[in-house]
């Protein structure tokens, strides 16, 4: 399928590997410009020559901490006048209720909330005046199902999800579409400082972790970045336009949910 993206621009954040980076591989794929950015240089800058070579698009990179005002300031500076924002950082570390403090709150809404919400607050409206634009959030699927080892990003996530489902619906008339993607476990590092734990606290391999979590989705493995981003992609194209302030589970079938 033609997207219709192609010589779009997008910034994608938190892409040199992971979930960031299947959106960034699908969106080059598509024909789309990239700006890219994740904390480490070294890694990003060779995803970036990867994507390069396999799609002869423009890849401009910024190696910064997107949860800092001056991390966001360095990657603004070159993501001027994209068409497309992917939203993504690192989640919060897990714990349970009686771990976590306000500082603790405070970083995880900085990380998962509230710099969602200023890249949109800085890029949506050139978009408006343009005409046309997408925003894809990834979320997670504690936003439909929370998961309690994981109370910091269900609140984060969760509140960020409300903030789209207004601002969605206030935008969608200038051509800008804003939708969140929700991930369950896919086979990232995410996945590793998840099962790693629990492969300790349990006395068992982390292959044995993994394989006692993958029996508990229905499709019976952990989803890949390839297929996270085409989703992104798809979100992003000019057929899903009439797609506004929705949350898309990309979970396996593990949200146990009718709705």
């Amino acid at each position: 399928m033609d997207l219709g993206i192609k010589g779009k621009r997008a910034l994608v954040c938190a892409s040199s590997k992971g979930l960031g980076l299947g959106c960034a591989e699908a969106l080059a794929a598509a024909g789309v410009d990239l700006v890219m950015n994740a904390r480490g240089s070294e890694a990003l800058e060779a995803a970036a020559q990867a994507i390069r070579d396999a799609h002869g698009v423009e890849v401009v990179t910024v190696a910064a901490d997107i949860t800092t005002e001056a991390g966001r300031a360095a990657v603004l500076e070159k993501a001027q006048g994209v068409d497309i924002l992917v939203t993504n950082a690192g989640g919060p570390p897990p714990g349970m209720w009686h771990d976590w403090d306000r500082e603790d709150f405070i970083k995880a809404l900085d990380a998962n909330m509230l710099t969602p919400i200023a890249l949109i607050k800085a890029l949506v409206p050139g978009m408006m005046e343009r005409g046309w634009g997408r925003v894809v959030n990834i979320t997670s699927q504690s936003v439909k199902a929370p998961i309690p080892t994981l109370g910091l990003s269900n609140a984060a996530r969760t509140g960020l999800t409300g903030y789209v489902a207004g601002t969605s619906r206030q935008v969608a008339s200038r051509g800008v579409n804003i939708n969140n993607l929700l991930p369950g476990i896919h086979a990232t590092d995410r996945a590793e400082a998840l099962d790693g734990p629990v492969a300790k606290r349990e006395g068992i391999t982390l292959e044995e972790a993994r394989a006692r979590r993958s029996a508990t989705i229905p499709a019976g493995r952990y989803g890949t970045r390839e297929e996270f981003g085409a989703a992104c992609a798809f979100l992003c194209s000019v057929h899903a336009g009439f797609i506004v302030g929705q949350n898309i589970l990309l979970d396996g079938g593990g949200t146990n949910a009718t709705i």
